[in-house]
């Protein structure tokens, strides 16, 4: 993990005080509600809905020292970039256009060569090596006032070279809209190779721009529905190894597998609680299914749900003291929403349609969905007493979504028609205007996103 040092910004710089709100989003969104919350921050964007005019932003390629080749020097810089252009909310302007050539982090930049070129902000960055370890800084400009935003400096091993441009990116952002990033981070999926009648399943786990793709299992075994730990290097997951489906534990750094519970029928649609110490999943018995809680330290199991039909798909609350669930104990896939005990059961969607894989924001103030109507498939959120639905995509086949640590963007899978379709990895914001497919290896499903990793 790299080791973090930080120079802060200009307190002086009028978007210091404000948190970066007149350089960012007022000036940048359009529909952006924007709420005081004195207690905590001096501004809360709240980024729901409305078309977006992006930030121009110049990211000249970061300078080497020396000690490391120009290129590698560049991949972060194009790291940086890519980060930002992909969130929807920043415009890397082309370097063609740029009059100030050579910037670098122990000068003042030539501000009004920016400003011709339109850039709102500037990002100027130098790498090099210092103990065998990679050293990076960066300095984030105000281009109007002509005030430092931010200064950083990070050190990590030469392969984290591209974790570092994730690291940077996700500073910058969080500088600019006053919100957490959520570049460092990774994707756990099941890759999907072979003809649609005999496809292989594998888990595999990449950075959420795509790189660095890793196999977790060999494709033995049927693997569905992995879950990332919110405390630790595992997973859960479900998989079709031995006589009987069961969910599994699994260390991604280490390879150690262990089953979750010794239960007499089918487990599957595993989830973590929100301290990693619990996992809720289903249990299949006798046609039914219903919802089952373990506590992963004692090993012991509540049962939540008993009813005659199908419970499945839950999702804690972030604070851990509810869980949302699907069901069709009404005659049709519904979202349902119970204490973490499991009373209180009530119903929250009402639209028409039928309703699965509901999946709490990390922020708690919306629930997103799979929803079915017309021979479509939907992703749309709600707010967690239902009300407030509002459709983000739509599609063949759309499903399973799963949220940014940052509760800002949505990643799920979009199957194609056709014997030689199959499921691609997509994200989408909660403006529903910035979609975007995130390449695989092969075809790719059932993902879900990481917390922030530093």
């Amino acid at each position: 993990m790299p080791l973090k040092m930080s120079r802060p910004a200009d307190p002086s710089s009028p978007l210091s005080r404000c948190r970066g709100l007149s350089f960012a989003l007022v000036l940048a969104m359009l529909g952006a509600l924007v709420t005081a919350e004195p207690a905590k921050a001096v501004v809360e964007l709240n980024i729901t809905q409305g078309t977006i005019q992006a930030l121009p932003i110049a990211i000249p390629d970061f300078a080497g020292d020396g000690s490391v080749d120009a290129q590698a020097a560049r991949e972060i810089s194009d790291v940086v970039a890519g980060d930002l252009r992909a969130s929807g909310l920043f415009s890397p302007i082309d370097q063609a256009a740029f009059v100030e050539k050579g910037v670098g982090t122990d000068a003042v930049p030539r501000f009004e060569d920016w400003r011709v070129v339109n850039a709102q902000a500037l990002v100027v960055g130098r790498i090099g090596s210092a103990d065998g370890r990679l050293k990076a800084e960066f300095r984030l400009w105000d281009v109007f006032s002509g005030k430092q935003l931010a200064g950083e400096q990070f050190f990590a091993q030469p392969k984290e070279a591209r974790r570092i441009g994730h690291i940077i990116a996700d500073s910058i952002y969080e500088r600019i809209t006053g919100e957490k990033g959520y570049f460092d981070t990774r994707i756990v999926f099941v890759d999907e190779s072979g003809p649609k009648d005999k496809r292989m399943k594998r888990l595999a786990i990449m950075d959420q721009d795509g790189y660095n793709v890793r196999l977790l299992t060999t494709g033995q075994n049927l693997v569905l529905t992995p879950r990332f730990s919110p405390s630790t290097q595992e997973i859960t997951y479900m998989s079709f190894e031995g006589d009987t489906p069961r969910v599994y534990l699994l260390n991604i750094e280490t390879g150690q597998k262990e089953i979750v519970g010794a239960f007499p029928g089918m487990t599957f649609a595993p989830r973590f609680s929100p301290d990693g110490q619990q996992i809720v999943m289903s249990l299949e018995q006798e046609g039914n299914a219903n919802l089952f809680a373990m506590d992963l330290r004692s090993r012991r199991s509540l049962q939540l749900t008993s009813t005659n039909a199908i419970d499945t798909a839950p999702c804690y609350s972030p604070d851990g003291r509810q869980i949302v669930f699907e069901t069709d104990r009404d005659g049709s896939q519904q979202i349902y929403v119970m204490d973490a005990d499991g009373t209180n059961q009530r119903r929250i969607s009402r639209g028409e349609g039928s309703y699965s894989t509901p999946v709490w924001s990390p922020r708690g103030d919306l629930i997103a969905f799979t929803k079915r109507l017309g021979g479509e498939f939907l992703i749309g959120v709600m707010k967690p007493d239902g009300t407030g639905e509002r459709i983000l995509t739509e599609g063949f086949h759309n499903e399973g979504p799963t949220w940014a640590p940052n509760g800002r963007v949505l990643m799920f899978f979009r199957e194609s028609p056709g014997a030689t379709g199959g499921p691609k990895l997509y994200t989408i914001d909660l403006t529903g205007y910035n979609e975007r497919q995130v390449a695989t290896p092969a075809f790719g499903s059932d993902p879900a996103w990481s917390p922030l990793i530093n």
